[in-house]
């Protein structure tokens, strides 16, 4: 009987295995990981971006009020709006921001608390490229598609005598004019946090496919209909029509920084095309970037997890040029009077947080797009005298170090060159001895006593130990650097002697780094748990690896493998206590690491993230397979609470992509991958240069996490490491996988990655 119902079966289960087959990898992408977040505690803090890869414009569902940072929290049952957004983070916050939301009743409603309209997670579908909602109170269903700079919109509405589409330009400074012979709207919106020169504007226009038979203008909260322009401190605009059930009303919208006319240009990457047009157009794109990596695995979950960290690191740096009438690159300046001037300019990114590995993933996979980041740092330099540190859009006052350096030096390094180097290396060198007047997170805080001591004195100056740690890495960085560009002994010198600075912040009385002061003395009292003080959003256990660029000399100083091998093992062994004193308070990141369970390790922020991988160092590989696997699985999800922390910039999903290939960028601008254990079955890259690199698991498992054996084309390979010249040739990685550790595998000096002591 069974076998006579078997080819029936069969038939039945067929559309479900082409269904699968057709996936693609935008199609596994949640833009909703992350959303599950609030201040006292991050999942991610991010929001449900409708864009495409390093775009200008970002659309969301805006759930929050008006300015606050989060602005979408899955959390939230009502929409207030559509909001057209510029935000990098919530602590950062929002720049050239407005929204547009569809209505319909006897009168249009103003107040963003009653208009906002309930909604359901079950008639809500958010992808990259295309985004859909059912608005409860108005029983309209709304739609987006994005393109660089502009997006259309798609509303369908009831039988309604009066339907109506509010924009509002948010408060701040704003302007709007009604153009009902041309169904157009036009508006600036100046509503900011900070980061924009004295006039900036955030120009816009929203075109309709249909007459308007109603229109108003918002003055200070109060709806004037018989008006079609105004300006004050907080504008906006109302038009209206009649609808029947089913009725699609379609809207372009466009905006610029630089002009209303550069709007209407950017309205034209639209041009004739219909909704579903810009749409599939949008869908092949992402498929084009997220398809740089090929996974074939049978855990689902597994592949969405990989994909939707795949889509948050090609988010930023967000482009902030655009293209005029004649095809010209051009951007509004951030750091002069906000006037236009030529060539790419980007951003939205920390790079204390990005230069780990998101800038290392996209010299390894998108470096046609770093070239144009770094032309775009070029002119940053040109323009404001400084490289950013912190840019949403100018210069922020954010976070610390001078990685700068470390992302121009591991561009170049790896091959990067269709931009002006050499203002980058005045750039990198005049950071290094500077501080921005303004702006003290630019430049380098302290260092004229960094220079003079060889470390940042504790004394009146915060995050003394943190900062001299990264100036350490980032002098390393400018040093590697001057060698690729042929610089003389004599201008590197002072570079190649301070990469070992971090050497003077050492405490061999507890195995870590602690603050110092100007006469030489440690900063007391001393808690190595305690958060902040001398470091940044973080205690000693976590900042004590941040020398990238040397761990073979850490080693040295702690007295050899044993030691250092213990004091990794540490961080996972020793309870998760705190001391937040510094803070006066219970910071998000703290709680992040108190409930994971993993002892002191601090994965939710960025510090500590590569200090797993600090184990193929120091002879014990297999640990640092075991600790991977422990952080991917009980870390990440693609669920809305899926990340441990602030995802940040792309940082938090880069460290997932690339852990999943197996290997990590541990010291940026060393052009070496430090190995861990590949996650999938079998991952391809598809190289820029036409090449495919193949990362073969053979007898992976959720058990099968260490690697007992290895070859690269065939040829065994031992070495705890990969170079990036390598991996650009392309080829077969395979890996023999085990449910137990090989700890006789990369345990020798000529297996271990790159460390600057090591150098003759």
């Amino acid at each position: 009987m069974k076998q006579k119902h078997l080819p029936l079966l069969l038939f039945m289960l067929l559309p479900l295995t082409v269904a699968a087959e057709r996936l693609t990898p935008v199609d596994y992408v949640s833009t909703l990981v992350g959303t599950e977040s609030k201040h006292s505690l991050s999942t991610g803090n991010t929001y449900p971006a409708i864009a495409m890869p390093w775009g200008m414009n970002f659309w969301m569902p805006q759930t929050g009020r008006m300015g606050d940072g989060w602005a979408y929290v899955y959390s939230a049952d009502k929409i207030r709006g559509f909001k057209q957004t510029h935000q990098p983070s919530p602590w950062i916050n929002d720049y050239g921001q407005f929204s547009i939301l569809p209505e319909t009743g006897d009168k249009p409603i103003w107040d963003e608390n009653e208009r906002a309209s309930w909604f359901s997670h079950k008639a809500e579908t958010a992808k990259p490229y295309y985004y859909k909602v059912y608005l409860a109170d108005y029983d309209v269903t709304a739609e987006i598609t994005p393109t660089e700079r502009a997006a259309m919109m798609r509303f369908t509405y009831p039988d309604a005598e009066h339907a109506y589409v509010v924009i509002d330009a948010f408060d701040n400074g704003s302007y709007v004019r009604i153009m009902p012979d041309q169904r157009r709207i036009v508006g600036y919106t100046t509503k900011n946090s900070g980061g924009v020169t004295k006039d900036f504007r955030n120009w816009f226009v929203v075109e309709f496919d249909r007459p308007f038979t109603y229109t108003a203008v918002v003055k200070e909260g109060n709806i004037d209909d018989n008006a079609i322009e105004t300006t004050n401190r907080h504008a906006g605009a109302i038009i209206g029509f009649s609808t029947r059930r089913g009725e699609q009303v379609t809207l372009k919208v466009a905006s610029s920084f630089i002009s209303e006319e550069q709007a209407v240009q950017n309205l034209r990457e639209i041009g004739r095309r219909s909704f579903d047009q810009v749409m599939t157009a949008g869908r092949d794109r992402w498929n084009e970037i997220l398809g740089r990596i090929e996974v074939e695995d049978t855990n689902i979950d597994h592949l969405r997890t990989f994909y939707s960290c795949l889509y948050r690191s090609v988010l930023f740096p967000r482009s902030l040029f655009e293209v005029t009438a004649d095809g010209d690159i051009v951007h509004y300046s951030p750091y002069g009077e906000g006037d236009v001037r030529p060539g790419y300019l980007f951003t939205d990114s920390g790079f204390w947080d990005t230069f780990r590995c998101l800038f290392p993933l996209l010299n390894l996979l998108y470096p046609e797009m770093n070239e144009k980041m770094q032309a775009g740092l070029v002119n940053t330099w040109l323009e404001s005298g400084f490289l950013p540190e912190w840019a949403s859009p100018g210069h922020r006052g954010c976070m610390v170090g001078n990685n700068s350096a470390s992302i121009v030096a591991d561009a170049y390094l790896k091959g990067l060159r269709n931009y002006d180097i050499d203002a980058l290396w005045e750039a990198v060198k005049h950071g290094a001895n500077a501080v921005h007047p303004q702006i003290s997170s630019t430049g380098r805080l302290g260092w004229e006593d960094y220079n003079k001591l060889g470390y940042v004195p504790c004394d009146d100056i915060r995050e003394s130990a943190a900062r001299t740690l990264e100036y350490a890495y980032d002098d390393w960085c400018i040093y590697q650097l001057g060698l690729a560009l042929g610089k003389k002994a004599k201008e590197l010198k002072p570079y190649r002697e301070h990469a070992l600075n971090y050497r003077n912040l050492f405490d061999p009385s507890h195995n870590l780094m602690r603050g110092r002061k100007k006469d030489g003395s440690w900063m007391e009292p001393y808690n190595p748990l305690q958060w902040g003080n001398a470091f940044t959003e973080g205690n000693a256990w976590h900042y004590t690896w941040s020398v990238f660029h040397d761990p073979q000399g850490l080693i040295n100083l702690m007295g050899g493998q044993d030691v250092f091998n213990h004091m990794l093992d540490s961080v996972f062994s020793v309870p998760p206590i705190f001391d937040e004193s510094y803070y006066g308070g219970v910071i998000h990141e703290i709680r992040e690491m108190q409930i994971m369970n993993m002892g002191n390790y601090a994965h939710g922020n960025q510090p500590i993230q590569h200090m797993i991988y600090l184990y193929d160092w120091s002879g014990q590989p297999w640990k640092a397979q075991y600790w991977i696997r422990e952080v991917m699985d009980r870390l990440y999800s693609a669920a809305p609470d899926g990340y441990c922390g602030d995802e940040d910039n792309g940082q938090t999903s880069a460290w997932y992509v690339f852990s999943a290939m197996g290997f990590y960028p541990v010291c940026p601008g060393s052009n070496q991958y430090a190995i861990g254990t590949p996650y999938f079955d079998k991952m391809t890259l598809h190289l820029p240069s036409g090449r495919s690199l193949t990362i073969e698991a053979e007898g992976n498992s959720a058990d099968g996490r260490y690697i007992d054996g290895m070859t690269f084309n065939g040829t065994p390979y031992t070495k705890n490491y990969f170079t990036h010249a390598d991996l650009l040739k392309g080829g077969i990685i395979t890996c023999r996988m085990a449910d137990k550790p090989n700890t006789s595998r990369g345990t020798t000096d000529d297996a271990f990655p790159y460390s600057f002591s090591n150098e003759k």
